[in-house]
């Protein structure tokens, strides 16, 4: 019987779009609180809501435990002792090693507040960090530039046995990711100090983080220098090139290497296929990357789901709507099983041809196979409603996402609703979002903070400015120049000379300042 709902499935997920109804659509209108929910929805978590996983309870416990951690360090940030905040919210929470990993994943985006919780936690009673702990935080601090304890950390980790490759390649995309692509190699280098020897593999990851931090010409040197000296490429370390080339939309170097590639006896696989119809698709030549699909079907390479991916994004948001869906079509019949990215193109190709009754009936599709929707299939929709200026439609999308299971905001959606209020001139608003943001445990980025602080200056709520900006520094984010010269001004123009002086003196602290322990 099982095995005969799921043919039956299958079947109809393949002819469903045409005939589904709006139902998402109509479910935006406003529902009366006395009007009970539908049958079939409050069926379907009953059949199910007694018949968790032991694992998925678990993972929800620890789910809700970090966000509760998260949520009471945010709002005692700055206060410079998690002990004190811990103890001040009266939290009774065993502390596990599974759950300080967590909390350090949520922390990323606040690398001053995780080493604080880090050093707290493994004061904790039968708290051992673990390698995968350390590459957390350094990942974290990585991203303020915090190089100076990233190293002390590796060398904590050297000390007990834990240093690993991993950790290294991990500060060099950090040091790549902020422009120091000289640090980024002699980090990759120091592994031979450290007594581990790289490997191919590891020679592809350093090329790849070059590449994908926007440097392919130092990728490429790398390659050049090193070819057949101290590692012999495979067709991965071609396709890495391929791909950065591609990425800065460089056809001619492009076309360099895959014909290097071919001399060097590696023919094109699906994967090199897939990276050149993407970037011919970035660099606007349709045509092309079109002809690359046949090419590969002619040589009998099957074309996989990001391939069919890739095509209808491109063509859609070009407004090609009829050749994105004939490519969605193409997919249904290729033998793979649709996937959310794919349904999530098609969403996108009709919201950028405004049909965006479409794209919910897409949504209505992906219930009923079974492929979601998810958190990206909003936020792809969130995007274009504000983009028409539907922003009542858009803010009723996103109240609806905490309602479906698999769909709840995440810190880009946030930062799409807190954007949207405030380029409405609506920091009321944009300030529920944002609360309702670090309820949820998540922490604000550079980019969420810069837009809140601008708005705030904007209208002219200078105390509320000044109060994020300081939050912004007290978790080790360095405020973009432009956003900090607004400050200053709408500062300057009411004539809070001192508060500018102050907010710049911890400004060049930041900057200046290295935490060492």
């Amino acid at each position: 019987m099982k095995h005969l709902l799921a043919t039956i499935r299958r079947s109809h997920c393949r002819h469903a779009a045409p005939f589904l109804q709006l139902a998402y659509y109509q479910s935006l209108k406003p529902q009366s609180p006395s009007e009970p929910a539908t049958s079939l929805t409050k069926s379907s978590w009953s059949i199910h809501e007694n018949a968790m996983p032991i694992q998925d309870v678990n993972g929800l416990q620890i789910a809700k435990q970090t966000d509760r951690i998260c949520q009471i360090l945010s709002n005692h940030n700055g206060s410079g002792n998690v002990d004190s905040a811990m103890k001040s919210a009266s939290v009774e929470i065993k502390i596990t090693q599974l759950l300080v990993q967590e909390v350090l994943k949520k922390l990323s985006n606040a690398g001053l507040l995780a080493l604080s919780f880090f050093r707290w936690a493994e004061k904790q009673k039968g708290i051992k960090h673990t390698s995968a702990s350390y590459n957390t935080l350094i990942e974290s601090l990585g991203k303020v530039k915090q190089f100076k304890m990233v190293w002390k950390l590796v060398e904590e980790m050297r000390q007990q046995g834990m240093l690993s490759k991993d950790s290294l390649a991990l500060i060099s995309r950090r040091y790549a990711r902020a422009r120091k692509v000289k640090e980024a190699i002699d980090a990759f280098e120091s592994m031979e100090k450290f007594g581990l020897r790289p490997e191919l593999q590891d020679y592809n990851r350093l090329i790849d983080t070059l590449c994908k931090s926007r440097h392919p010409e130092k990728a490429q040197q790398v390659f050049d220098e090193w070819k057949n000296k101290r590692f012999k490429p495979d067709i991965k370390s071609y396709t890495i090139l391929l791909e950065g080339w591609g990425q800065e939309q460089n056809l001619l170097r492009l076309n360099e290497v895959c014909r290097e590639m071919r001399d060097d006896g590696f023919a094109p696989d699906v994967v090199s296929y897939g990276i050149m119809i993407h970037a011919y698709c970035k660099a606007k030549n349709y045509h092309e990357a079109v002809e690359k699909y046949h090419e590969m079907e002619r040589k009998g390479i099957k074309a996989t789901p990001h391939i069919y991916c890739t095509l209808i994004n491109a063509l859609g948001s070009e407004k090609r709507l009829s050749e994105a869906l004939k490519f969605f079509e193409l997919a249904k019949t290729s033998g793979h099983a649709l996937e959310a990215p794919t349904y999530n193109a098609v969403v996108g190709a009709y919201c950028w041809s405004m049909r965006i009754h479409n794209a919910y009936r897409i949504v209505d599709e992906m219930r009923i196979c079974g492929v979601g929707p998810n958190s990206r299939t909003y936020d792809i929709i969130l995007h274009h409603l504000i983009k028409a200026h539907r922003t009542q439609e858009a803010y009723a999308v996103f109240q609806k996402m905490n309602d479906e299971p698999g769909c709840e905001p995440t810190i880009s959606t946030y930062e799409i609703m807190v954007r949207m209020f405030c380029n409405e001139e609506r920091t009321d608003m944009a300030l529920r979002v944002w609360n309702q943001m670090k309820a949820k445990g998540f922490l604000p980025g550079m980019h969420m903070f810069s837009s809140l602080i601008n708005s705030l200056s904007h209208e002219n709520k200078l105390e509320d400015a000044c109060r994020y900006f300081q939050q912004m520094l007290d978790m080790g984010i360095r405020p973009p120049t432009p956003m900090f010269k607004n400050l200053k001004q709408a500062l300057l123009d009411e004539g809070k000379e001192d508060t500018v002086l102050t907010l710049a003196k911890k400004l060049e602290k930041l900057r200046v300042t290295q935490i060492v322990s």
